[in-house]
């Protein structure tokens, strides 16, 4: 990684730890599936395991305490779901459902922000003093870059033309860095747990392709809960006089986020053109899931059960991102109309 005056240096024993840690995760897959479909029983079993956990420890996990950062880090490695993106078998789909997923405007900027995540995880692990933290957070990272494999191999199978990536360049600052991509997962996760939904009840996508994506979504709740997690292990451990800063940057990401989602983003292609991307597809893109007329209010209440479904197998001493719930229902309070969603889902 380059200094931030430009000079080379060599790289740090943190550097040759995460690169270990991406080996050994890679060398994991390969050993476990050798390119082969697992069987039905090894899937249901990876499937389990990625959605429930309870830590042993009995008592309280506060945060900052050695039992909270043990109990989180753990939670990430044990739920781990070891599917291989090279041995996903995506369904053949009918000219209606293709063009329905070809249409989307979201692939290039999906594949982007997975690609600039890893980088950005890695780059934030790197500055961690905390061996235990630091690797989970690398983890993260390691995930990260399998779903852009996943999307990759997507997009492939499906011929969906991407614009050229742009070359993913080390941030300046990886704290910030880190917020930014931390803070947008819980805001864009929330909505996607909700369109997810959308899309398989309402079978605009076949079974199939909603089956395959699903351990996705679910490894996208594992990583905002472990971005709620390490958020409260951060502030609890940073001296207090860091703390006023740290709480504006924190005010400057969502003040950025809020910015960025105001419209449609700009960006820069891999060959220099400009294109228009649908950052806010995530709350927006309802209509291009489902034929069903979905009100707003329902698109909360939707929202919100999947998230408190994703989330309800973990150990409830674990922290939930709060932020965009708590918006969520405070939205919800001034629409007078019954919780159709909820009804639906009784039923």
């Amino acid at each position: 990684m380059a200094c931030r005056h430009g000079a080379r240096r060599s790289p740090s024993p943190l550097s040759h730890s995460l690169s270990d840690l991406e080996a050994r995760l890679s060398g994991s897959l390969d050993d476990n599936l050798a390119g082969r479909l697992p069987d039905a029983a090894t899937v249901a079993a990876a499937d389990a395991r990625a959605r429930h956990w309870i830590s042993p420890h009995q008592g309280p996990l506060k945060p900052g305490s050695p039992e909270h950062k043990q109990a989180v880090c753990r939670m990430f490695e044990e739920t781990f779901n070891p599917y291989k993106p090279s041995v996903i078998p995506w369904p053949k789909l009918e000219p209606e459902a293709l063009a329905r997923i070809t249409s989307l405007p979201i692939w290039d900027i999906a594949v982007q922000t997975e690609g600039k995540a890893r980088l950005r995880m890695s780059a934030y692990a790197a500055t961690i003093d905390d061996p235990e933290m630091r690797e989970t957070i690398a983890r993260n990272g390691w995930e990260e870059n399998r779903h852009k494999e996943v999307l990759s191999r997507l997009v492939e199978a499906y011929g969906i033309q991407l614009a050229p990536e742009p070359e993913y360049v080390p941030p300046r600052d990886p704290e910030w860095a880190y917020l930014v991509t931390g803070f947008s997962e819980c805001v864009d996760s929330f909505f996607a747990f909700g369109l997810f939904e959308m899309a398989r009840r309402s079978g605009f996508f076949p079974q199939e392709l909603t089956d395959t994506f699903e351990p996705v979504i679910q490894e996208e709740c594992r990583h905002i809960l472990l971005f709620a997690n390490w958020l409260a292990w951060h502030r609890a451990t940073m001296p207090w006089w860091k703390r006023p800063w740290f709480e504006l940057r924190v005010l400057a990401v969502w003040v950025f986020l809020g910015w960025e989602r105001i419209g449609l983003a700009k960006t820069v292609d891999g060959e220099g053109r400009e294109r228009t991307q649908d950052n806010n597809f995530t709350v927006t893109g309802a209509k291009a899931v489902s034929a069903e007329d979905y009100s707003l209010a329902d698109i909360i209440d939707l929202c919100l059960i999947e998230n408190d479904r994703r989330f309800a197998g973990y150990d409830p001493r674990l922290l939930r991102p709060t932020t965009m719930p708590a918006l969520a229902r405070f939205a919800r309070w001034f629409m007078r109309k019954p919780n159709r969603m909820a009804q639906q889902a009784r039923a």
